[in-house]
């Protein structure tokens, strides 16, 4: 079979490197690719957001299967597009694809089929939304409705915070037309826990948990990133947590976008958090997380491509899908100065020396080749990701592999999976 897949990040790199594992799978595209995805697949350089060329390219190599694995295509409905030529596409389509693409979109659907939620108010004013917070509670969280690379999230801590991302959203456009209409939502806390599921809109099928960190800096301090790390399992989450968590929140939301005339048939990420009051969602994500993906499909022990097959076909109750025991940790090497102003160019050494450790693999994120060098083309430029018999065994072999690393003004945290909760 031959398989396209769509993206050019460290998701991507994951999944074409699981993907090559299917002895189903013959030959694998990757556009636009990057420098690691170079040694799995061929990169053809389209625009992950350019449906009509990725479509024709698809009908022309004559594509068994298109995995599409970023938001933005998917809400632009590459999918369906896929779909319209005959080839048999994996993700959801557009219509699905809403419950990440539009914020307004998924608290309302978790309004009308009570689904655990944070209390919100949505503007499309600005003047209103300043009214709103002099008498909202602070802390709050402002979030722009739309697509915004994981970073339309602001945690205000004072009013002046809340007003000044206001402002910034609406009015100054740092999100671009994401921030026409904002959601104002309850400030809660608790642990957080990313919950990425298999569903064909008949079955759901939970993966293993995973922790993401947002943060740039150590201790979550700093602006919020695409996220600089990721373990998994979830310290916290037991199979108590899982059971409420299937029961309260994964098959109502499924079922709700049944009802919805709004079929979701792929990965559908769930951002929790578990509040003094039950687990309640954060976030709703159309696709793999990422860094999410980097820990979870390691751990994977059944075949990537059957599961995308079964899930196409709509036939996912008929799969079982097994998982490696122990833990993964997936520590994130940035470019210094990210996720504000970075450079690139940056020769990368090492990452041969970190996988040849053991049970390593590094997966790459924002990095291109030039004249046979391996350099830095992005802010998140690698994943280094270990695998171990258990989490904190999994910590200390990521970070072997992170010193074995280099780049110009490389930066990473060195506290990813080490927070622990009571």
């Amino acid at each position: 079979m031959k398989v396209l897949v769509v993206g050019g990040g460290g998701r991507e790199h994951t999944i074409v490197w699981k993907l090559s594992q299917s002895p189903k799978v013959d030959k694998i595209y990757c556009a636009p690719g990057n420098a690691g995805i170079a040694a799995l697949a061929e990169c053809v350089a389209i625009k992950a957001t350019d449906v009509e060329a990725m479509v024709d390219f698809a009908v022309k190599a004559q594509i068994d299967m298109v995995m599409v694995a970023p938001d933005d295509p998917l809400v632009l409905g590459m999918v369906d597009a896929m779909e319209a030529k005959g080839i048999r596409a994996f993700g959801p389509r557009a219509n699905a694809a809403i419950i990440e693409g539009s914020k307004v979109f998924s608290k309302d659907l978790m309004k009308k089929y009570n689904i655990p939620t944070a209390k919100y108010e949505v503007f499309d004013n600005a003047d209103a939304a300043i009214a709103y917070l002099q008498t909202a509670p602070i802390p709050t969280v402002i979030k722009a409705e739309g697509l915004a690379l994981g970073k339309g999230v602001i945690i205000a801590q004072t009013l002046d915070e809340a007003e000044k991302a206001v402002h910034e959203m609406m009015e100054d456009k740092v999100f671009g037309n994401a921030g026409s209409r904002i959601v104002i939502e309850e400030f809660l806390t608790g642990p957080e826990v990313s919950v990425l599921a298999f569903t064909d809109g008949k079955t759901i099928k939970p993966m293993v948990s995973a922790q993401d960190h947002k943060r740039a800096y150590d201790n979550d301090e700093g602006l919020n990133t695409g996220g600089m790390g990721t373990f998994s399992p979830s310290r916290i989450y037991d199979e108590k947590m899982a059971e409420e968590c299937m029961k309260n929140i994964f098959l109502p939301t499924m079922d709700a976008m049944n009802a919805e005339g709004r079929t979701f048939k792929g990965v559908l990420y769930f951002g929790l958090m578990a509040t003094k009051d039950g687990v309640k969602v954060i976030e709703y994500n159309c696709r793999f997380g990422d860094p999410e993906t980097q820990v979870v499909l390691p751990r994977l022990e059944s075949d990537l491509y059957e599961i995308f097959d079964a899930i196409i076909d709509e036939r996912l109750d008929t799969v079982d899908i097994k998982w490696r025991d122990g833990g993964a940790v997936c520590v994130v090497a940035a470019s210094g100065g990210y996720p504000v102003k970075y450079e690139s160019g940056s020769e990368i050494t090492g990452i041969e020396a970190a996988e040849a450790l053991g049970d390593i693999t590094v997966f790459h994120a924002g990095t291109k080749c030039i004249d046979g060098k391996v350099v830095t083309a992005g802010g998140r430029v690698l994943g280094v990701t270990a695998v171990a018999e258990s989490l904190d065994a999994a910590i200390k072999k990521a970070y072997e592999g992170v010193e074995k690393v280099h780049f110009d003004k490389m930066h990473y945290r060195k506290d990813i999976g080490i927070k622990k909760y009571n």
